[in-house]
């Protein structure tokens, strides 16, 4: 299949140099497939999806200027047969729903840059989808909890930044009787011990970043 027109076409988005340079020598590697561009940054990828239509995208979620998960809404809300797989650090679950919500059709993390990375994209240029184990573990070991409101992701997120209740309830214009019933909410949701419990699994879930 040494036919370009064979070839799945492939963008490699990611701010880290080590990273595009690893998928580059993976996919070089394979007669059915090549790197056609790479990106740093969400507004990079955009930017070379339109002027290339890879085949398969490969996505990072946390960049600078833009992240991945703007990154995908942009490009499928322009290309809605876009294929996207997201490859990340962060096995959140919170996280993994936004980017499959907005079109993701892989979810992978990045310890999968080998075969299994390989047989995801001809899996999704093929028509199908694919999550890592991992993920898909969190996916249905949280597929019952009650999420989070707008409003007590946004205490949960000034609660990673350190802030009182106090502080918050200035920063949001609420009172802090108000902030404290959120507090109590967000613990409970999250099955926390304490605030900073409460931050940490935020985290590691996706739902706030620092």
């Amino acid at each position: 299949m040494g036919n370009d027109s064979a070839q799945i076409r492939i963008l490699a988005v990611d701010d880290h140099r080590l990273i595009r340079q690893g998928i580059a020598g993976l996919v070089g590697a394979q007669s059915d497939m090549r790197l056609v561009a790479e990106a740093a940054n969400g507004r990079e990828a955009v930017k070379e999806f339109r002027a290339h239509r890879p085949d398969i995208t490969l996505m990072d979620m946390q960049m600078p200027e833009m992240g991945g998960l703007d990154a995908i809404i942009a490009i499928r809300g322009e290309y809605p047969e876009a294929r996207i797989i997201v490859l990340t650090t962060y096995s959140g679950d919170v996280q993994a729903l936004r980017a499959l919500k907005a079109g993701a059709h892989a979810y992978l993390l990045k310890d999968a840059l080998d075969v299994e990375l390989l047989d995801t994209i001809r899996a999704v240029h093929a028509g199908r989808k694919a999550i890592s184990p991992e993920v898909s573990f969190q996916l249905a070991e949280h597929a019952t909890d009650d999420p989070l409101t707008a409003g007590e992701v946004r205490v949960l997120a000034l609660i990673g930044e350190g802030r009182s209740n106090k502080e918050i309830a200035k920063r949001l214009s609420i009172s802090e009787a108000t902030v404290k019933g959120q507090v109590g909410s967000i613990l409970s949701k999250l099955g926390a011990k304490d605030r900073t419990h409460a931050a940490m699994i935020g985290l590691k879930r996706g739902i706030i970043r620092l």
